[in-house]
């Protein structure tokens, strides 16, 4: 493989760039190749080029839900920044098709606008369509599970554009298909919103975001929810119950506000997050025999 080869192919890509600029958690090494993709066309492209040239690859949307390590990354970072959609009529409610690159807070800006329910939940949530899609985002409220009807897929495997029915994407507690299978890519999604009531949905989702507000870490950086709730209960409270509120490793500290998120205090390193976060694992295991599954994804 030839470096000219890769810029002849991608013209448009970029070299040598800081990827903390573009995660949440402001953390990350240097990748050799970054590449903003646009549209699907170029989604596609840049992902055949990879294969094409045996060329280590990983894909971000938002930049939330992950920890990029503090390394130089010698292959290709792709940004998902397909951002269009179309609203059409459905019945009792609005079919919303979002680009993945689209950010998940225009959704709830839409369901305003058109007086549509069932997507108070995600409002203050970071991130995007594709990333809430592939993590089944959600809270105590509802999940991405409830209101997606299709989702358009990339398979790198046969090179094929693809369409999976809700069924397909095999949806369960912050997974999907495309979480597990790594050749699978999103590029847009179908989801159907039904009409509400204009005062009740900006009640619900100002009380969700006052919620949040109060009992997230939002002064400082985060990558959201380190962990995933084990079945009936909650990953914060074990951590918490545990003493750990407020432990600190260089500059990752465990939040005092919600112990399932560990915050940039002040150039905290990804050693340091994931030294952090094997701690909680060990001393959780220990105090009350749980193993505790991460949600953010390590690249």
């Amino acid at each position: 493989m030839q470096k000219d080869s890769i810029l002849e192919q991608l013209p448009q890509i970029q070299q040598d760039v800081l990827l903390k600029d573009f995660t949440t958690f402001k953390i990350g090494g240097i990748a050799k190749y970054f590449l903003v993709a646009r549209s699907n066309e170029e989604i596609i492209s840049a992902l055949k080029t990879a294969k094409e040239n045996n060329l280590p690859f990983f894909v971000i949307g938002g930049g939330s839900n992950v920890l990029i390590q503090d390394k130089y990354f010698n292959g290709l970072v792709i940004k998902i920044q397909n951002s269009n959609f179309s609203v059409k009529e459905d019945g009792k409610g609005k079919e919303i098709e979002m680009q993945a690159g689209a950010n998940l807070s225009k959704l709830v800006q839409l369901s305003f606008e058109y007086c549509l329910t069932g997507i108070e939940w995600a409002i203050g949530l970071p991130g995007t369509i594709g990333g809430a899609v592939r993590g089944n985002a959600g809270a105590i409220d509802g999940c991405m599970s409830s209101i997606v009807k299709e989702v358009q897929v990339f398979d790198l495997n046969d090179l094929q554009t693809k369409t999976f029915s809700n069924a397909d994407c095999r949806f369960s507690y912050r997974e999907s298909i495309f979480k597990s299978n790594k050749n699978l890519f999103v590029l847009s999604a179908k989801i159907f919103l039904p009409l509400g009531e204009k005062s009740a949905i900006r009640k619900k989702a100002d009380e969700i975001f006052q919620k949040r507000r109060d009992s997230q870490p939002y002064d400082y950086p985060s990558a959201g929810c380190v962990f995933k709730n084990p079945e009936n209960m909650s990953a914060g409270k074990l951590i918490e119950d545990a003493g750990l509120k407020k432990m600190q490793i260089g500059g990752a500290q465990i939040s005092d506000k919600h112990a399932n998120f560990i915050i940039n205090t002040k150039d905290a390193t990804s050693d340091d997050v994931l030294a952090l976060k094997n701690l909680i694992k060990e001393k959780i295991k220990e105090k009350f025999n749980i193993e505790l599954e991460e949600e953010t994804q390590t690249f």
